[in-house]
């Protein structure tokens, strides 16, 4: 199925059962040389594609029960002397990166269920931030810089061959084409 479509870039998503062992020898650059049948002099023309083959980006964390801190204080600013008496004020820290959320209104009880929503989201949107880099730096480390060097296949029309640089293995086109690798 095609996700996306726009000039200079494609993404698919592909599955079903050995889809991950066909696609897995795909990363990286793949040099097409073909002679067009409008050029008189029989000049190659070379074109590069780049190829990442990602897993599906599933995102599943859940937040312990004693990961999160509940520290209690008083409120500060105009209120009277309740403010200054009362701990209603709830600062909730998240244990394992120290992040924490300050919510000072009246209500202690309303406070820690809007501190704990607040810290739920921004632990939730940091750990997705943090897949997103992995998966980023694993599609860099994939596709390379697209140069020539960087090269996984060369398909040659002209020749009729296929060379697999890395596997150091070379086919026919016709046969490659075919599925015949």
């Amino acid at each position: 199925m095609v996700l996306e479509d726009r000039p200079g870039f494609i993404s698919l998503h592909i599955e079903g059962k050995g889809a991950k062992q066909l696609f897995k020898n795909e990363a990286g650059g793949h040099r097409w040389q073909i002679v067009s049948p409008t050029d008189k002099r029989g000049r190659m023309h070379t074109s590069t594609v780049t190829v990442a083959v990602l897993e599906e980006n599933k995102f599943n964390f859940t937040i312990k029960d004693g990961d999160i801190e509940y520290l209690l204080t008083k409120g500060s600013g105009p209120g009277g002397m309740n403010r200054n008496k009362v701990e209603s004020c709830v600062v909730a820290v998240y244990k394992p990166t120290g992040l924490s959320v300050r919510i000072d209104a009246r209500d202690q009880h309303k406070n820690k269920a809007i501190a704990t929503r607040i810290l739920t989201e921004r632990i939730i949107e940091q750990e997705q931030e943090k897949a997103n880099r992995v998966r980023s730096n694993n599609r860099k480390d994939q596709v390379g810089r697209g140069m020539r060097a960087d090269k996984r296949r060369t398909y040659r029309s002209k020749d009729d061959s296929v060379i697999d640089h890395v596997m150091g293995k070379s086919w026919t086109l016709k046969l490659w084409m075919r599925g015949k690798w």
